[in-house]
C-alpha cells in the first residue's frame, strides 16, 4: 500500500506544480506535461528505493 502511495503521491505532485508553473507563466500545457513526467519519474525512483532494489548484483560497491 505504501509503494503505491508513493508513486501517486508524485505523479498528483507533479501535476499540481506543472499546473501552477502553467497558470503563473502562461505556458499551458507544456509546464504540466513536463511536471508529470518528472513526477512520473520521482514516484519510480521512490518506489524503487523504498522497495530496496538498487541495479546492484549482489549488493556488492563497483570500485
Amino acid at each position: 500500500m505504501r509503494l503505491s502511495t508513493e508513486f501517486v503521491a508524485g505523479v498528483i505532485a507533479g501535476g499540481i506544480l506543472g499546473w501552477i508553473f502553467d497558470r503563473l507563466l502562461g505556458t499551458a500545457p507544456w509546464g504540466l506535461m513536463v511536471f508529470l513526467l518528472l513526477g512520473f519519474l520521482t514516484g519510480i525512483y521512490n518506489v524503487m528505493r523504498l522497495s530496496g532494489f538498487t541495479g546492484q548484483a549482489g549488493g556488492k560497491d563497483p570500485r
